[in-house]
Parts: structure tokens; C-alpha cells; sequence
């Protein structure tokens, strides 16, 4: 009974202290007080704000309105906080207000409520003012002036005054008690969303295709509502768990907006290890505008030994049936790779990403060759690509003889299969095809024209070499067991 009465009287003293904050004269907190911004922007439309204003508070109780936060933060996750007199600030109350000023918003405000119709004679220009009653701002506005009702705006809209939580940029209204100095530096961070970023990287191709000059860019992109001048820039790289909310969040409303392109002078990026992530830190202040899509340098490294494969990958399924012909002209992939060490002059994480590859022509025009999309690689990876398909190398596959072998396990069937595979090259110099076939069971290679070598337990591969302009056979028989 006690501590239930103790409960009761903490309630109503913070209820008192609230209703109390809501008469006090609201002070505003501007950009202009902003004294440094920092800003970590994870995968996923997730950002970390760190923002340092310089206020002036009073003793007691104070309402502090914070403008120009991001329009999408995430109000729970707010914290206000004294840096040059910590603990001197209670928090009362917080209150985000994201209803902002426009011609629309103000007549839905006005519903029920007296605004004055100025109309001007079309050829006298003399102005004439009555009052009217707005009844609704539903797909248009209906007013009572007098004894008519009337749809549309027949002149001017003038109002007494702009509404309560009406306001013309997001602001996020504090109730806080001071018991510290009047002049503090405060911090306020918060998680947000509008805020994304993704790397993208463009190599070029050496003539011999046997290296790369390798360069790679951050895309930010702000649609958060906000901007963020002269912020410190860090970029978390992987995947962080987040709590999926139970119920569906309503989508904010926003307005098509363009994007400006901004590149910025090439400057890398330091990284380091943030637990299971990895963070990447700008090394300059940028500023990220509202409603703007901006590129940073993230590295460049030049002549990176890579290594072009040509690749023809078979399926499991014509092992265990009778299938003859398996397919004419099958199209040979080309595949570029390369290892992310710092022998190979890189060695630093790479973001996910897409990654372009360009190589110059015989009359030194970069001509754009392929691109792949790559994960997040680690220090001592190898970052693997699909360009596309080769035109001049083809491939014929047929199954020239099967057959169900006697005496299998009881549950269990066996197979012998024989293939030939003709690969053809229209080039003018040899080429190596690297010829993949995945193969089910318990399986061996009874018979070749070519050794394979065993990559893994599923999988038999076959390294040949065709001619300039000519042909090579690869014929092979396998018996497998189910």
C-alpha cells in the first residue's frame, strides 16, 4: 500500500512538473548553435546522429525546441545529455513534432476555426476582407461566409496565427530541469532513418588481362529531412541485427525529390575493426545536404594481379537418366578474379557492392565489359566476378552411352554415363576452359581424355585447352551410386 501511494505521488509530481513546462517560454535551438555534427551510417536505412548545440538555459525548468533534426528519427532512441556540466540535466518530457508547415497543412489545422477571404477587384484591384468558416480541407476546402457555403478559395487565405506543433522544419520540443550554468554544450544523438549508402568500384581491365587498376566510391544518399553540415562521416560495414517491430509501422509521406550529384576530390578512407563489423572513417568533414546523393573516394589501387577464367559449368541431373543430346553452342562464362591482400596492393575489407570492369580498345577508348555484384570481403579474400558470356568459345555436350549397372545395394542404384564434350574457339590465340561439372553420390572416373581433378566432393573439373581457331574433345565416362 505504501509504495503504491509512493508510485501515485511520483506520477503526479511528474505530471505537474510537465503541465508546468508546457506555459514556459520555449527556447529554440538552431543550426546556427550547432557546433559539430558526427554522423554513422549503417547498411539498411540506419544512421547514428551525434549533434552538439551550444545552448543558453535558465535554472529549473526549461522547454528546449531542437530544429532541423532529421524528419525520420526514431524518437525512442533520443539522448540529450550535458557535455561540459555532466548530470546537470534532467529529462522531463520529449515530444517530436514532424507536422510541418504548408498551405495544406494550415487549412486542415483551420478546420472549424475563423480565417479571414481577401478578395481584389479584377479591375478596380480594390482588396475586400470577410470572414469565413472553414468546414473541411478534404481534396479541397469548403467554407461557410455568411449565409452561403462556398467550395474552392475564392481569394486570399489570411490567418490569425500559425497553429500549435505546426512547424516549419522537424524539431523535437524537450522538457528539462537544469540544475547546472546557464551557457552548456549539450549533445543530442539518435538513430534515424533516410540515411543509406552503398560502395561501388570500377576496374580497367590490362591489355593482357592479367592485372587491374582498381578504384572504389561511397554513394551516401540523404533523404532524412535534414542536412548535415561539416559532419564527421563513418560508414559501418555489415550486418547488424535490429528489432523488427510487431506491429506495421506507418510509411512517412514524402514528396519526389531530385537528387544533386556531388563528387567529391579523392580521398580514402582509414577502416578498423568494430566488433563484427567493420567501420570506415573519412578523414575530412563533408557536409551532407538534404535530398542529395554525394560520392567520397573509398580506395584506388593500381596493377593488381588478376587472373580471367572462362568457365563452362554442367548440372548434376544427366548423370542418373538417358538424355543424349544435352545442348549445342552452350555459351563459355568469363569470370575475373583477384586477391585482396597487400601483396596484391590492397588488403583493406571491401564493402558489398557492384563492381564495373572497363578495358581499352585497340584505339585507347575505355569500353565497359561487365559488371557483378560483390559481398563483404575480408582482408585475404579472393573477390570473384562474372563479366558475361564469351562469344567466340562454344560448346557442344552429348551423352554417348548410359547404362544402369547390375547388383546395387538393396535402396540404393548405380549408373555408368560417357559424355562428350567438343569445345570450340574462334579466336586467334589458344584458350583454356575450365570445364565444371557437378556430380551427385558416390561417384569416380572410370575413363578420360583429359585428368580432372577432384575440387570437392560434389565436384569434377577439367582444365583444356583449345587451338587457335580450332577445336578441342573432352570425352570422359563416370559410374555414380545413390
Amino acid at each position: 500500500m505504501f509504495k503504491r501511494k509512493l508510485i501515485t505521488l511520483a506520477t503526479l509530481s511528474t505530471l505537474v512538473s510537465g503541465a508546468i513546462a508546457m506555459d514556459l517560454e520555449e527556447s529554440r535551438s538552431t543550426l546556427n548553435e550547432q557546433q559539430t555534427v558526427a554522423v554513422t551510417i549503417y547498411n539498411g536505412d540506419l544512421a547514428l546522429v551525434k549533434d552538439t548545440r551550444q545552448v543558453n538555459l535558465k535554472k529549473g525548468l526549461n522547454a528546449l525546441a531542437l530544429r532541423d533534426v532529421s524528419a525520420q528519427i526514431r524518437p525512442e532512441t533520443a539522448l540529450l545529455r550535458s557535455i561540459t556540466a555532466p548530470g546537470s540535466l534532467t529529462l522531463l518530457e520529449q515530444n517530436f513534432d514532424f507536422d510541418l508547415l504548408t498551405p495544406e497543412k494550415m487549412l486542415q489545422k483551420y478546420v472549424g476555426k475563423t480565417v479571414s477571404i481577401v478578395k481584389t477587384h479584377p479591375t478596380t484591384g480594390v482588396e475586400t476582407t470577410e470572414k469565413a468558416t472553414v468546414l473541411s480541407a478534404n481534396n479541397g476546402v469548403v467554407l461557410k461566409m455568411g449565409n452561403r457555403i462556398e467550395t474552392g478559395l475564392p481569394g486570399r487565405i489570411v490567418y490569425d496565427d500559425v497553429p500549435e506543433n505546426l512547424r516549419d522544419r522537424p524539431t523535437l520540443v524537450t522538457q528539462i530541469d537544469n540544475k547546472g550554468a546557464a551557457k552548456q554544450t549539450v549533445e543530442l544523438s539518435y538513430l534515424t532513418g533516410g540515411l543509406g549508402w552503398k560502395a561501388d568500384y570500377v576496374a580497367e581491365l590490362s591489355p593482357k588481362e592479367d592485372s587491374i587498376d582498381l578504384s572504389g566510391w561511397v554513394t551516401l544518399t540523404n533523404t532524412s529531412g535534414a542536412t548535415y553540415k561539416n559532419a564527421k562521416l563513418q560508414l559501418v560495414a555489415g550486418d547488424v541485427n535490429r528489432v523488427q517491430p510487431e506491429y506495421p509501422r506507418a510509411a512517412m509521406m514524402r514528396k519526389n525529390m531530385d537528387m544533386a550529384m556531388e563528387a567529391a576530390a579523392p580521398a580514402p578512407m582509414a577502416e578498423e575493426s568494430l566488433l563484427e563489423y567493420h567501420l570506415y572513417t573519412l578523414d575530412r568533414p563533408t557536409t551532407i545536404a538534404e535530398s542529395q546523393t554525394k560520392q567520397v573516394a573509398l580506395l584506388s589501387a593500381s596493377n593488381i594481379p588478376a587472373r580471367k577464367e572462362l568457365v563452362l559449368r554442367g548440372a548434376e541431373y544427366y548423370y542418373t537418366a538417358q538424355y543424349g543430346e544435352i545442348g549445342t553452342k552452350l555459351k563459355v562464362s568469363t569470370f575475373v578474379e583477384f586477391e585482396n591482400k597487400e601483396a596484391s596492393k590492397l588488403g583493406m575489407p571491401l564493402p558489398k557492392g557492384v563492381l564495373r570492369v572497363y578495358k581499352k580498345d585497340k584505339a585507347g577508348n575505355a569500353q565497359f565489359v561487365g559488371e557483378d555484384n560483390i559481398d563483404h570481403t575480408p582482408k585475404n579474400e579472393t573477390v570473384r566476378i562474372k563479366l558475361g558470356e564469351s562469344f567466340d568459345v562454344t560448346a557442344d555436350k552429348k551423352q554417348t552411352e548410359f547404362k544402369l549397372l547390375p547388383n546395387p545395394q538393396k535402396g540404393h542404384s548405380a549408373f555408368e554415363s560417357a559424355f562428350e564434350f567438343t569445345l570450340k574457339n574462334a579466336k586467334k590465340e589458344k584458350m583454356t576452359v575450365l570445364v565444371q561439372e557437378p556430380i551427385g553420390g558416390d561417384w569416380k572416373v572410370v575413363d578420360e581424355s583429359h585428368p580432372h581433378k577432384k575440387a570437392n566432393s560434389h565436384l569434377a573439373v577439367w582444365k583444356v585447352e583449345i587451338p587457335a581457331e580450332g577445336k578441342t574433345t573432352l570425352t570422359y565416362r563416370v559410374q555414380t551410386k545413390y
